[in-house]
């Protein structure tokens, strides 16, 4: 991780690009006093519901943004979209609050001479020392729901903690929060690529601390980069990770591997934490889906900010929504079955 270090002259020319009364992080400098102050003046805010959006580079996070808010829009809510990552241009959509107007990744690579990485761990530091200026932002927003289109750096979500000071911070802002962790779907198709993913997961899930749901995402690009080995439920609901260990070692490269591999699929069962929401931004279906599990996830359809019918309010009580013909649904739409028996499958293997 690169340390971000400051003299008089790149202060100087840093804050000249921003708000006058923010704030430069130094690596000791935490949560804006400001911030934390304001918390403690007036009445509490309103509580509101909203998604950050998190996952690897180009897993469709942006795009996720402008459909669910299309779709939301649709649906009569009023949504707002927040984008929290300072190296994002040129937005598909219409964004009510931008973290560039703060801070951008081509200021701070050019006046801090730092990498690309360095660079957007130091601009989530920079936002996380300014939070007084976010929670300005966020207040001229009420009775919406938010949408934060959030950076692609993997390491801001499993041990940096910049990002996750922020999430806990909008929570006590009175957000109500659910992580949106999207992956792409072909990576089902190889095995280690999978376990990877697993692995990336259940790390996120520890380290941000959010009611949290996994999504495959672009389901209709599932086998681009080859067949599946099992059917779709196998990966969405990540069942017994052995079968798949058996996959591994018929490589060469990986059957070396196997022992450390077995360790890592115990740690992801044992756990037993991971599982998948399929997601197609293009099929109405899918969104349906995944609206609803995010709903159920920070607790929106509970509250009371649109007409809910008492079914849907016990089948998100008591989780009786069964996703197996869903899944199945989806199996049969975007995979292709090779019209083999069993039997003629285990022989080809």
């Amino acid at each position: 991780m690169v340390t971000p270090q400051l003299d008089a002259d790149i202060l100087e020319d840093r804050t000249a690009h921003v708000a006058p009364d923010v704030q430069v992080p130094s690596h000791v400098n935490v949560l804006s006093t400001k911030a934390m102050s304001s918390q403690t003046k007036g009445t509490p805010p309103s509580l509101r519901f909203g998604q950050v959006i998190i996952g690897p580079p180009g897993s469709g996070k942006t795009t996720y943004c402008q459909a669910m808010q299309e779709f939301l829009t649709h649906l009569g809510r009023k949504v707002v979209v927040v984008n929290m990552d300072p190296a994002n241009e040129g937005l598909p959509y219409p964004c009510a609050v931008d973290i560039s107007e703060l801070v951008t990744l081509d200021d701070v690579m050019e006046n801090l001479k730092l990498g690309p990485n360095g660079g957007l761990l130091y601009c989530m530091e920079y936002v996380e020392a300014n939070l007084d200026w976010l929670e300005n932002k966020l207040k001229q927003h009420s009775d919406c729901y938010f949408l934060f289109d959030c950076p692609g750096q993997v390491e801001l979500y499993t041990h940096q903690s910049s990002v996750k000071n922020i999430f806990a911070q909008l929570g006590k802002w009175n957000f109500r929060l659910a992580a949106m962790h999207l992956v792409d779907s072909h990576y089902c198709a190889d095995p280690a690529k999978f376990i990877s993913v697993l692995c990336t997961s259940l790390s996120t899930m520890l380290h941000v601390e959010l009611p949290h749901v996994n999504v495959l995402s672009k389901m209709d690009l599932i086998e681009q980069y080859g067949k599946l080995a099992f059917n779709l439920d196998f990966y969405t609901e990540v069942m017994d990770l052995t079968y798949l260990l058996d996959h591994l070692a018929a490589d060469p490269f990986f059957k070396k591997f196997h022992h450390l591999n077995e360790k890592l699929a115990e740690v992801i069962q044992d756990y037993s934490l991971v599982s998948f929401v399929s997601l197609n931004v293009q099929d109405k279906e899918s969104m349906i889906q995944v609206l609803r599990t995010v709903d159920k996830a920070n607790g929106y359809c509970f509250g009371d900010l649109e007409e809910r019918n008492l079914q849907a309010m016990m089948s998100a009580a008591v989780g009786a929504d069964f996703q197996f013909n869903s899944t199945l649904g989806v199996q049969e739409r975007y995979v292709e079955t090779s019209g083999k028996t069993v039997e003629e499958e285990m022989m080809d293997q």
